[in-house]
């Protein structure tokens, strides 16, 4: 890697580690506010901040927003509902499994990541980067591959189910970015984000106060540990969009494979689920993947 080429695996690394945060406090928040309502906690209170991101870079390079056309709108609006829906499955995961082995489940997305950015975006895919994805998915499988007590393939269902809409979202988002022409790929990945925040807000909120309007109230009182989520979640996206503004979108979510790693951290200090022989053999996996990653680029 050459020049600032390296910049997008040090913004990816930022936003695995932000958005293991996140999800350790939404897990927490599904008990008291349901899943529907610990997702959009992230969106809801993230959105201002994003909105704060866009006017500190905006005020800092003395622009004006970008004008988007047709296609962005578009891409954004793809991006967006794919991680409302993806975020959904991925707390109902949560509340089936450990923490840890619900976050691998959905990281069997790189390789659907890597096949919907070839197939709508061009991005392209050559041999090192198509074993490394292999590699680092193979290890979030075994991590994940183990008998359940109960609940029988549904948790399975509902991990694999998030990490393909997962996928969908990152395409459409560096669709997104990419459709803005823009040359400034800070200002260009962080409106995308303040758009892509609000629209989910918007569409979250308004669904809440239809169906369930308690819901939106018990979010508004959870307004501590929601404000937390919302700033990490901000936090997080703010550098997953950094990043695929410079790579693709299957290099950054396959070296995202590194939050696996930190959520194994989190599980074992705060949720105190010890790893197994098999968890252990997984990360190895995931780290030879990675390496590899970053050597074919």
């Amino acid at each position: 890697m050459t020049e600032m080429s390296w910049l997008w695996a040090v913004f990816t690394i930022i936003a695995a580690a932000g958005q293991t945060a996140r999800n350790a406090m939404q897990r927490e928040l599904t008990a008291r506010l349901g899943t529907v309502g610990a997702t959009h906690v992230r969106f809801l209170f993230g959105c201002p901040f994003a909105l704060v991101f866009l006017a500190a870079v905006l005020l800092a390079k003395g622009a004006g927003p970008p004008h988007p056309g047709t296609a962005f709108w578009l891409w954004i609006l793809a991006g967006s509902l794919s991680q409302i829906i993806a975020t959904a499955l991925m707390l109902a995961a949560m509340g089936e499994r450990s923490f840890v082995v619900a976050i691998a489940y959905t990281k069997t997305e790189p390789v659907q990541v890597a096949l919907f950015g070839l197939a709508f975006l061009g991005d392209p895919l050559n041999l090192p980067t198509a074993i490394a994805i292999l590699l680092a998915t193979g290890g979030v499988i075994v991590m994940s591959w183990k008998r359940q007590a109960g609940g029988g393939s549904w948790p399975v269902v509902l991990g694999i189910s998030a990490g393909s809409m997962f996928a969908l979202a990152a395409v459409g988002y560096r669709g997104a970015i990419l459709a803005l022409h823009a040359p400034d790929f800070v200002l260009a990945a962080t409106f995308t984000l303040a758009v892509g925040l609000t629209l989910q807000a918007s569409l979250l909120s308004l669904y809440l106060a239809v169906r369930s309007p308690s819901v939106l109230r018990a979010i508004v009182l959870a307004w501590r540990p929601s404000l937390f989520a919302g700033a990490m979640g901000a936090f997080a996206s703010q550098f997953w969009f950094l990043a695929f503004a410079l790579a693709s979108a299957a290099s950054v979510r396959t070296l995202g494979l590194v939050e696996v790693l930190f959520a194994q951290a989190v599980s074992h200090l705060a949720f105190k689920q010890p790893a197994t022989l098999r968890e252990a053999l997984g990360i190895l996996l995931v780290v030879g993947g990675v390496v590899l990653l970053l050597w074919a680029q």
